[in-house]
């Protein structure tokens, strides 16, 4: 308290300055109205300056939870999308298979769903990349789940722990895909060569499929983590492998993978229903 008495005592005049100031203008302001339009216009351009980069700010503080409503939305029309077209896939089946009887009309439900996450990790220049994400166990979130962006795919979930997932993306060399061109029904594997974080390669892809530069790769659904006709990217170059009957394409992914920052994780019902079956299947070999 001392020393703030002695702080004041040594400063009183600046103070004395200051407040004969704010009686100068405050006179000024009240005798001459020359003098308070133009105090009034100058506190206007202030304030809405002060408004305008105030207003900015809330704006683009608010960018983050708009992204990811928008991603959100976007993941729920991209679910329903797949369920119209598994269903017509269906009917389609049913018109060309049983001709002659009546197809069943009985709406199957679609087995996936989802749980929005945020990459708190992600890395694009090792040889074997991660992602992390802050949702866990505690969120659903268990191995061998697909995870997507509003572009396309993105990897699998390896790890989980109570509230983080550790993805395996398509920027790993462990990570291997089913994909196919749209349109097509032939498929192949693909799996990234390390070179570009751009680029991936789709392998063993039948020479007899007809193809074109920018055509679209998609998911083909053969595997209990990624349902069919999700985006992967895009066909950017092609050539002959070693065994003349195959195909490798150069595919230019659709996610940007430097840029990542929401995610869905992808929940099928029917995973654990499809690898029984499959691993009962595999004991009789």
């Amino acid at each position: 308290m001392r020393k703030l008495l002695e702080f004041l005592v040594s400063k009183r005049h600046w103070f004395l300055f200051i407040l004969l100031e704010i009686i100068s203008f405050v006179f000024i302001y009240r005798n001459n109205a020359y003098q308070r339009n133009i105090i009034l216009s100058s506190a206007n351009v202030v304030t809405g300056r002060i408004a305008s980069i105030t207003g900015s700010l809330t704006s683009y503080m608010d960018l983050r939870e708009i992204n990811r409503d928008l991603s959100e939305r976007n993941g729920q029309l991209e679910m329903e999308l797949l369920r119209i077209q598994e269903q017509l896939e269906i009917l389609q089946a049913d018109t060309l298979l049983f001709q002659g009887f009546a197809p069943d009309s009985t709406e199957r439900p679609f087995p996936y769903d989802f749980v929005m996450a945020r990459v708190i990790y992600n890395s694009v220049s090792y040889a074997s990349n991660f992602i992390t994400i802050n949702k866990g166990k505690e969120d659903g979130i268990s191995p061998d789940m697909g995870v997507v962006s509003d572009k396309g795919v993105v990897g699998v979930v390896a790890s989980v722990s109570d509230h983080m997932a550790l993805i395996l993306p398509i920027l790993n060399p462990k990570f291997n895909l089913s994909c196919k061109v749209k349109g097509s029904s032939y498929f192949g594997s693909m799996t990234w060569n390390g070179r570009s974080i751009k680029y991936a390669n789709l392998e063993q892809l039948p020479r007899h499929v007809e193809f074109l530069q920018g055509d679209t790769i998609v998911t083909s659904g053969f595997s209990t983590i990624f349902p069919p006709g999700i985006i992967v990217g895009t066909i950017h170059a092609f050539q002959k492998e070693r065994d003349d009957n195959f195909f490798s394409l150069d595919v230019e992914l659709s996610t940007d993978f430097a840029s990542l920052s929401n995610v869905r994780v992808l929940r099928n019902y029917r995973q654990e229903e499809q690898r029984t079956l499959e691993q009962e299947g595999r004991k009789n070999d």
